[in-house]
């Protein structure tokens, strides 16, 4: 069986990516760490395939991934659809906040993450 969680070549950069959050980052990690959106496991920076999601809650098989400025371009654009539609065929669920809004309307992202859930 093909091993797609986690990669072991991944693991310094993931290392790397725990220990730099962006804020926005940094500030969701507070909401969703110790399974405190209704008991749901989140991991961060946890790889699937070759790709780093920012945070991954396997129980639900979502990612919740927030978008910086880097994400604004047409490149970054074709290449998040890409990793989306990739990581949808293996039954993974993607989300995508702008990092504002994480700011600006926590509520709503968490209620959005939430709505997300299967049960």
């Amino acid at each position: 069986m093909k091993r797609i969680h986690n990669r072991k070549y991944l693991e310094p950069y993931r290392k790397k990516l725990r220990k730099s959050l962006t804020p926005a980052e940094a500030f969701l990690w507070k909401h969703l760490r110790n399974s405190k959106l209704e008991g749901r496991k989140f991991r961060r920076q946890h790889s699937i395939e070759n790709y780093i999601a920012d945070f991954y809650c396997p129980q639900e098989r979502l990612i919740i991934e927030l978008d910086g400025q880097v994400h604004f371009n047409e490149a970054a654009r074709e290449y998040d659809k890409k990793r989306t539609d990739d990581l949808n065929m293996l039954g993974i669920r993607v989300i995508r906040f702008e990092n504002k809004v994480v700011f600006d309307n926590l509520d709503f992202v968490i209620q959005k993450i939430k709505d997300n859930f299967k049960n």
